[in-house]
């Protein structure tokens, strides 16, 4: 009775109205702790540096320690380091470039199960379900493509989507593939034999 229960379960995720398919997120990419950057200060080169955004989300520069970087955008840091080097400098112009991204949980899109390589990766701008596969090397041979399942938050809200990995990958039916959303996370279901 079980088994049949869980059997029946994995078949019954509705999947993504095709209009949704590939709508694009409103995406601007947040600093996370991690990340690697370069801060430029122009016509101060003693001021420049490199660095890794610490684990509790702060970043230190030459002058200026325990500045928040995770959570803001790479221009909204650049402001607040100007604002800290105007003590030091007249009317300094920086800029923060990103290097490693590793980015804040909420824009990381995770693959769980089995995957080859399960991974949480950054999300980048027009991912889709093929690119995410790519990226972590497709599945395992032990795998359930078609009774996977895609987690997306949508107002607070947590949602469940089939998937149909092994038409998109096996097949080659594109038809199969999505655009994917900061915070998706993909379940690789494990086939039952």
């Amino acid at each position: 009775m079980l088994v049949a229960f869980t059997l029946s379960a994995c078949g019954s995720q509705p999947s993504l109205p095709s209009g949704e398919r590939f709508d694009e997120p409103d995406y601007n990419y947040v600093i996370g702790p991690g990340d690697t950057m370069e801060i430029f200060v122009w016509g101060n080169q003693e001021l420049s540096t490199t660095g890794i955004v610490r684990p509790d989300g702060k970043f230190t520069t030459r002058l200026v320690e325990d500045l928040q970087a995770s959570g803001k955008t790479s221009t909204e840091l650049a402001r607040d380091i100007e604002k800290s080097y105007g003590e030091y400098v007249r009317q300094p112009v920086v800029s923060v470039i990103v290097n490693g991204f590793v980015g804040v949980p909420e824009q990381q899109v995770r693959v769980v199960g089995e995957a080859a390589t399960p991974s949480s990766l950054p999300y980048s701008q027009h991912m889709t379900l093929l690119d995410l596969m790519i990226a972590v090397g497709g599945m395992t041979e032990f795998a359930a493509g078609n009774q996977s399942v895609l987690v997306r938050s949508h107002s607070g809200q947590q949602q469940s989507f089939g998937l149909r990995l092994d038409d998109l990958l096996k097949k080659g039916d594109i038809s199969a593939n999505m655009a994917l959303k900061p915070g998706d996370i993909v379940i690789i279901s494990e086939s039952w034999f």
